[in-house]
């Protein structure tokens, strides 16, 4: 079994809005239906969880119905941090499904996720046994230590990865890592893909794209909005 486990449980603070940035409205829906309808629709994907706010559980669910989501099938309250609500997720998930089936971590407010994304994961996980969404660096990139007021120091960008969601692991692979994590006193590693490198773990990376972007600000929102309404050119490859 393939199950999104989409995490969403964040306050939205940077957003600076009177609700839950996953609930923001673009096109007369939700931001998290968006984002719940692109692993709906592909094939491959068995079922949905959604770790969310307590207090907008049951707003979820009105929504996941009005726009027929069935594939939900667990929603569970999230954690202090990121990191915990993924665990609660986990934790909601081993009673229920086997260790070799596979979870894909994604961020809730990651809305634009392709169909060509979730099925490179997916490849990319098949082969290597995990996979990460990343796209390469294409800027030129400098270390500071001084807040951002100057460098000395530059970093090749051909060896600079950003990484992305989906994050695809197996439930027990997951399972291990985050009780790990509670022996070792790791608390705040939102990402999955961090957690399994700070545990000595390899990071294998699937395809990303810049269009897969995080919805965190205003000015994301406003991005969000003109990629719903723009089309590839035919003549491109």
């Amino acid at each position: 079994m393939v199950v999104a486990l989409l995490t969403a449980a964040g306050v939205g603070t940077r957003m600076g809005q009177d609700i839950p940035k996953q609930f923001m409205h673009v096109e007369n829906k939700p931001i998290i239906i968006h984002t719940m309808e692109a692993f709906q629709r592909h094939p491959n994907v068995d079922a949905i969880m959604v770790v969310i706010l307590p207090a907008w559980i049951e707003v979820l669910k009105a929504y996941a119905n009005q726009f027929n989501i069935t594939k939900l099938k667990w929603v569970v309250s999230g954690g202090k941090t990121g990191q915990e609500s993924i665990y609660n997720g986990i934790l909601e998930l081993k009673e229920e499904l086997s260790g070799d089936d596979i979870v894909m971590v994604h961020d809730g407010n990651r809305c634009m996720v392709s169909d060509e994304i979730i099925s490179n994961s997916i490849a990319a996980f098949n082969m290597y046994g995990s996979a990460v969404a990343s796209v390469p660096c294409v800027e030129a990139v400098f270390r500071s230590s001084d807040n951002g007021l100057s460098s000395t120091i530059s970093i090749p960008r051909e060896q600079l990865y950003r990484t992305q969601t989906p994050h695809t692991y197996t439930l027990e692979k997951l399972l291990w890592a985050h009780n790990e994590a509670k022996q070792r006193g790791i608390t705040n590693t939102a990402a999955s893909c961090v957690l399994m490198q700070e545990l000595g773990e390899t990071v294998y990376f699937s395809k990303g794209s810049e269009e897969n972007l995080k919805i965190t600000t205003v000015d994301d929102m406003m991005i969000f909005k003109a990629l719903l309404h723009t089309k590839k050119d035919s003549w491109l490859k």
